[in-house]
């Protein structure tokens, strides 16, 4: 059992949980909690760590079975766990690479293409609606909040490990590509003219959704095909970036779903 914080492992563990820079260098990052330990791959899974009072359980040890792994006092555990109830599970997992190429030649393929979102919860919701809206895939720009930032794994809820997605070094460059290969560009704006259920997804689609205060750049909104706007009553003038892209893939998915079948 290692008691120290002054452990090397728990170090380099503390520094991948809270650096950026750290997690990129080694293309790794850090899950909490059982049940994204459990939908973890297998084969992403470098290192394992639990607590000493997670192991007191049988049903935990045994679904630690097949696997290698450290113990950690409960009060190393704690100094290193980003959450304020630890579990006393996380483990190292490998950083999925995805190629652009391969994600734009889906058939009708359906994206989400985000342009500096800054909120880790926000990120992570759009991940997790994303996968249950059945989309292809996720573009984000540079500027968007780290993907990997642990307050956004666990937003996710664990669809970080089966969504595709693509980190645009160049994104003007990357929605060009996305045009150039069939998929239509539908930017969510407050300058749209039309609701957003009068047009049809059932083809290759993306949404372009914007910072959550700012919106999306002159640049990027210009190279959408279209403007689409969500219709809002009151005096709401938008909806949270996560909402907003929620009611767009939603209408996407009810479109190929058939009509004549309810969300």
């Amino acid at each position: 059992m290692i008691t120290s914080t002054a452990n090397k492992q728990v170090k380099e563990l503390a520094q991948l949980i809270k650096k950026a820079k750290a997690r990129k260098e080694q293309k790794v990052f850090v899950v909490e909690g059982i049940r994204m330990f459990l939908e973890a791959p297998k084969e992403w899974v470098q290192a394992v760590y639990a607590s000493e009072s997670f192991l007191k359980e049988a049903a935990h040890r045994e679904c630690l079975a097949g696997y290698a792994y450290e113990e950690l006092s409960d009060s190393v555990f704690a100094s290193v766990s980003d959450t304020k109830t630890p579990q006393g599970i996380l483990c190292v997992v490998r950083m999925p690479e995805y190629k652009k190429e391969e994600l734009f030649s889906r058939e009708n393929g359906l994206y989400l293409v985000l342009e500096s979102i800054q909120d880790p919860g926000n990120l992570g919701t759009m991940f997790r609606t994303g996968e249950g809206a059945g989309i292809s895939g996720v573009i984000l720009n540079r500027t968007t909040v780290d993907l990997f930032n642990p307050k956004t794994i666990r937003s996710t809820m664990g669809s970080i490990y089966r969504v595709p997605f693509y980190i645009a070094d160049n994104f003007a460059e990357t929605i060009r590509d996305m045009k150039q290969k069939g998929i239509r560009t539908y930017a969510a704006h407050l300058e749209g003219k039309k609701s957003y259920d009068g047009f049809d997804y059932r083809g290759s689609s993306a949404f372009l959704i914007g910072n959550e205060g700012n919106g999306l750049s002159d640049e990027i909104a210009s190279l959408a095909d279209t403007y689409i706007r969500i219709p809002m009553a009151g005096q709401v003038e938008s909806l949270n970036a996560a909402m907003a892209s929620g009611i767009l893939m939603y209408e996407a998915a009810r479109q190929r779903r058939g009509s004549c079948e309810a969300i």
